[in-house]
């Protein structure tokens, strides 16, 4: 990876609204990457597309408030900007119904597009992104133009095909999952192993991908980095709900990898944003540097040096 004091992302897919029982929050896996990595000192672009609309509205000042530029979100009257109902169960995992079809599954290529692409560090997508033939063909042209490509598995049945996920592994860099994901997909490919571990390899040697992660949610991630296992047995703390932790996790750790530093360092400090927004509601909440130290500091053979 391309190592630099000025870093900058672009990140590819839906951007959309969180709806909850008593309120709404802006969201979509790729925007939260996005704000996390922005929030961490890393310029990072956002293409998407919303609807001309209040919700539409609504997402353009907040990615302005937020210091994401919105001039890569595409306007649409033709559809409704994303929405998704969320439901949080006893244990503060979500489900999702997601509206279709959404502005964002209509994304266009652009020569802006494909001009901040070729310079980024780091290009972030999705496969919920390629539900849709109109913003997957546009994905697959981008592909080919990024340095380093970074898919966030994301799988929301029914908006997936093996086919589809297949592809877009092997045009990855780095591939992010969590464990039920792993489970999914290695049964998909026919996998002939049952251990953790040995699924992750057969994953990574299937797509040609040296670096993979899986996300255990309470217990915790793997790493497979270059050829090796690191491990983080995850952080202690209430969870209020698991919305946006997956994706505060992946910016965190793609920052830190960027930034030069180990792997397992780079695993532990991200485990430890993911828990601590799994601790506050909704998918952004602002963590200060001071705060994702001191919580560390409670297993000290974890902190970052």
């Amino acid at each position: 990876m391309k190592k630099k004091n000025a870093l900058s992302a672009v990140c590819y897919g839906e951007v959309l609204w969180d709806i909850f029982p008593t309120h709404k929050k802006i969201g979509g896996a790729p925007l939260n990457v996005a704000l996390r990595m922005n929030s961490m000192g890393v310029k990072t672009n956002m293409i998407s597309r919303v609807g001309v609309d209040e919700n539409g509205e609504g997402i353009l000042s907040y990615l302005n408030d937020h210091e994401i530029s919105t001039d890569l979100i595409q306007l649409t009257n033709e559809y409704k900007t994303g929405a998704v109902h969320v439901m949080i169960n006893e244990k503060g995992n979500a489900s999702y119904d997601i509206a279709y079809p959404s502005a964002w599954d209509k994304i266009e290529k652009t020569e802006r597009t494909v001009e901040l692409i070729t310079e980024a560090d780091v290009f972030v997508f999705g496969s919920l992104a390629s539900r849709d033939e109109g913003s997957r063909e546009t994905l697959f042209s981008l592909l080919d133009k990024a340095q380093y490509k970074v898919l966030d598995a994301n799988l929301r049945p029914p908006y997936y095909t093996t086919e589809v996920i297949n592809s877009l592994m092997l045009k990855a860099d780095f591939i992010k999952l969590n464990d039920e994901e792993l489970r999914e997909i290695s049964r998909e490919l026919d996998s002939p192993y049952n251990s953790f571990e040995q699924n992750i390899k057969f994953i990574a040697e299937k797509t040609n991908t040296k670096q993979l992660c899986v996300t255990k949610g309470e217990f915790g991630a793997v790493l497979y980095y270059n050829g090796k296992f690191y491990y983080n047995s995850g952080y202690f703390i209430k969870v209020v709900d698991t919305v946006g932790a997956g994706d505060s996790f992946l910016a965190s750790l793609l920052l830190r990898l960027l930034r030069g530093k180990s792997p397992q360092k780079a695993l532990n400090y991200a485990c430890a944003v993911g828990a601590l927004v799994a601790g506050q509601e909704g998918a952004n909440p602002k963590i200060s540097e001071k705060e994702i130290k001191k919580f560390m500091m409670l297993d000290k053979s974890k902190i970052e040096k």
